[in-house]
């Protein structure tokens, strides 16, 4: 197989959490990177945007077209609800040879959608499911690719230092390898709040939490797992839930019922609109989850 040329261009798509490590890490290398967001255009949050930018070393291009125009690899990094948008609207301004990767956390059938659209400009669709939180390994996180240059593109990738394997070149087996998972991992997320939070309630939750160590003695629930899940429901229960509506989606498609898919989409969010509504702040430095159920009970009591 012939070396593939390195990438010293990249734009993303999308500058939230996610966009905004990439962006570092690559700026870092010395890569020259191009940043679009729609809240740049924001009165209310383009001044923070724009802070962030300068933090990381990127350039702000103030449209798409401008943002995705001379780089070699384009990166889609946006929410649940605009991944085919963007991908439409990517494809007036792609080129041949140009490598669209989307990571979003969308069904099968969306990959495929957008990878029409993407493909009719003559770029390369890579889609990418990524299998596992991004703040805690950051460009290194785990990546699954598909599409018919999705081993060309690993080999790219992993020349900027990412982790990223080819799983093969149909569009949409990847994004079912992590929406599957995602079936179980936020689905235990949930489980977690749930569980706990009742056993709380009822002064219960040390015994719980030993009979589930003891059922279960490699996963943690006598240390740290109760916190790690619950905060990821806490910091990210809005997003998540939206990610395991598309997950539902994605059953449909095959003719499952999504029941636990659906339930853990309610309760993901059901957290964070009662920390809302409470005005409780997730601090992820100092987290427990047992002083978060404190302060939801004493509102519950308060209210009832």
């Amino acid at each position: 197989m012939s070396k593939q040329p390195e990438i010293n261009r990249i734009a993303i798509i999308g500058f939230g959490e996610v966009g905004g490590i990439f962006g570092r890490d690559f700026a870092e290398q010395g890569i020259k990177v191009s940043v679009f967001d729609i809240l740049f255009h924001s009165k209310r949050q383009r001044k923070l945007m724009l802070a962030k930018a300068r933090a990381c070393g990127v350039t702000v291009a103030e449209g798409l077209k401008n943002c995705i125009h001379e780089s070699q690899l384009v990166i889609s990094a946006v929410t649940v609800s605009s991944a085919l948008e963007v991908a439409k609207r990517s494809s007036r301004s792609l080129r041949k040879g140009q490598v669209f990767l989307d990571i979003n956390s969308v069904s099968p059938a969306t990959k495929r959608k957008s990878a029409i659209s993407v493909e009719n400009s003559g770029a390369h669709f890579i889609e990418a499911a990524v299998m596992a939180p991004v703040p805690g390994q950051r460009i290194k996180v785990p990546m699954l690719l598909g599409g018919a240059r999705a081993g060309p593109a690993a080999e790219q990738l992993r020349g900027l230092g990412m982790n990223a394997t080819a799983l093969g070149d149909q569009i949409g087996v990847a994004s079912a390898v992590k929406m599957c998972r995602s079936v179980m991992i936020k689905g235990l997320e949930a489980l977690a709040v749930e569980c706990l939070f009742a056993a709380k309630r009822y002064g219960a939750e040390d015994k719980v939490l030993e009979s589930l160590a003891a059922t279960y003695p490699s996963m943690g629930w006598d240390v740290g797992l109760p916190d790690y899940l619950i905060s990821r429901v806490a910091e990210h229960g809005r997003r998540r839930a939206a990610e395991m509506r598309e997950v539902a989606t994605a059953l449909r498609e095959v003719g499952i019922t999504p029941t636990m898919a659906v339930a853990t989409a309610d309760r993901q969010e059901q957290l964070v609109r009662d920390m809302a509504r409470q005005k409780i702040v997730f601090n992820d430095k100092d987290f427990r989850w047992r002083s978060l159920a404190d302060m939801l009970t004493s509102h519950s009591l308060r209210t009832s």
